[in-house]
Formats: structure tokens, C-alpha cells, sequence
């Protein structure tokens, strides 16, 4: 997959099995998905990210398999349903699962968290694992499965690593291989403070995707500084990543994209 200002839409699955707020069965959460994914397709996004967001409490680093076998199944309902490039994330860190059903679901990317650099998120601490997880990804033939990576990412605390600035971390996932760096503002829905942003645009050779905050109204002033865009929130009703996909946001947004292309 490559990236050249492409808009990766968020698809967030229903909570799965086993998870608090289950309450659907796994045939009805891939009905969801599919539709969600036709309607991104439609509109004409370049790419769709999976996310299993609704099975808060997130467990960390890693999940059980009814979690990933079930990933498994939505992805594989999406992938027959559109065609487009497809990634996968599984909160939270589930890095390995998730290259795992990217593997499984012919998918061509995961966004992977705690790739370098240690962090206190709200599931607890979180370690790096580049190393172990690109070996995995080695082990098991998914070399062509691009691992795209949050740096500093939203929703943790980076005071362990406050003498670490986002430069040094992006210099080091990159020297670790890292496929694209994902930068975020604070938490779900928050923009990316623009000046760091602006920071990485020479420091680094890997493209830079921006994981947060990204609307009609500010994509404009960060168009220059990115080359992919995940956008989940902005194009559900009232802005909330948990309602239905708005039709009329989106397809303002992506006329917006269209000029900006122009």
C-alpha cells in the first residue's frame, strides 16, 4: 500500500464476543461492518481500518483467541465485500493478533501500538516490541503486511520517556523498521498539535499518517505535513466515534479531499 495523502477510514467493529458490551452475534457484527466498509467504499476513500474500539476495557498486549478468531471472520466478510486496501488493529497492543488476521484476510497493514519506547497507557504499562514483532511477522511469511506505528500515542502518559521528543521517537521507529509513524493528538478525536507535526516533516523518510482529530474544517492546515490520514470520529453523527456513519460529513469531507487534491 502506498500512501499519497490517503484517507483511511475507521470501520469500529461491535464489541465481540466474550467483551462487556457484547450483543451481537459475530454474523450480525460482520452485517455492521460490511455495511459501514460499502459506504466508506462508495464515497471514496483510499483505505478502511478495522478496529475492535467498542470491547472496552481493552485488555493489554494481548487478547484470547475468541478475539482474534472473530476478528478474523469480520475481516474476511470485508475483505469479500470491497476493494480496498485493508488494515487491522486490535486494542490494546495486540500487535501479533493482529498481523495475524492481516495475514489470514489477505489485509495490507496493521496499526501497531508500543512499537519503541515504553508508555504508561490507561490499560497499564505498556513495552516496546518492535523486535519481537517484526520476528513474527518474519516467522509467519507477512513480510508484504506493511506495520504502520503510533509514536507518543494518544490516550498515555510519556513522562517515563518526557526527555525522548517526538523526533528522537520517530528517528528510532523508523530506524527499527517501522512502515508509517502514526502521530496523535491526546486522546480519540483530538488534533495533532501541528507544530510537532511540522518538526517531523525533515526528519524523517517514513511516512508520517496523522491517527487523530482530522475534520473538514482542519485538514487543509495539515495537508502538507502527512501522507495518510485516519479518520474515524469526524465522520460519525455529532462527531462521536460510538453513532452511525454520517453520510453528509462524509461525503463533505471527501469533496474537501477532492479540492485540496485538485
Amino acid at each position: 500500500m502506498q500512501l499519497n495523502k490517503s484517507i483511511i477510514a475507521m470501520v469500529h467493529v461491535q464489541a465481540l464476543p466474550g467483551t462487556p458490551g457484547n450483543k451481537y452475534s459475530v454474523e450480525k457484527i460482520c452485517e455492521i461492518a460490511v455495511k459501514e466498509a460499502e459506504i466508506y467504499a462508495e464515497t471514496g476513500v483510499d483505505a478502511i481500518l478495522l478496529e475492535n474500539m467498542h470491547d472496552v476495557p481493552y485488555l493489554k498486549g494481548s487478547v484470547g483467541p475468541e478475539i482474534t478468531a472473530s476478528m478474523a471472520v469480520v475481516a474476511n466478510a470485508v475483505r469479500e465485500a470491497v476493494d480496498l486496501p485493508l488494515g487491522i488493529q486490535i486494542l490494546a497492543g495486540a500487535n501479533k493478533e493482529a498481523l495475524a488476521v492481516a495475514k489470514a484476510a489477505n489485509f495490507q497493514f496493521i496499526r501497531a501500538e508500543g512499537f519503541v519506547f515504553g508508555h504508561l497507557a490507561d490499560e497499564g504499562y505498556m513495552e516496546s516490541c518492535a523486535g519481537e514483532l517484526l520476528r513474527y511477522r518474519k516467522a509467519i511469511g507477512a513480510e508484504d503486511v506493511k506495520v504502520f506505528t503510533d509514536i507518543k500515542k494518544k490516550h498515555s502518559s510519556h513522562a517515563i520517556t518526557a526527555d525522548v521528543d517526538i523526533d528522537e521517537t520517530a528517528k528510532a521507529a523508523e530506524f527499527f523498521l517501522s512502515d508509517g509513524l502514526i502521530v496523535t493528538g491526546s486522546s480519540t478525536g483530538k488534533a495533532v498539535y501541528l507544530h510537532e507535526l511540522k518538526s517531523l516533516k525533515d526528519k524523517v523518510h517514513t511516512p508520517v499518517l496523522i491517527g487523530s482529530g482530522i475534520t473538514a474544517d482542519n485538514i487543509e492546515e495539515y495537508w502538507d505535513y502527512a501522507s495518510g490520514f485516519i479518520v474515524g470520529s469526524h465522520f460519525k453523527e455529532e462527531g462521536y466515534w460510538r453513532n452511525k456513519i454520517s453520510k453528509e460529513r462524509l461525503k463533505m469531507f471527501m469533496k474537501k479531499v477532492k479540492d485540496l487534491r485538485a
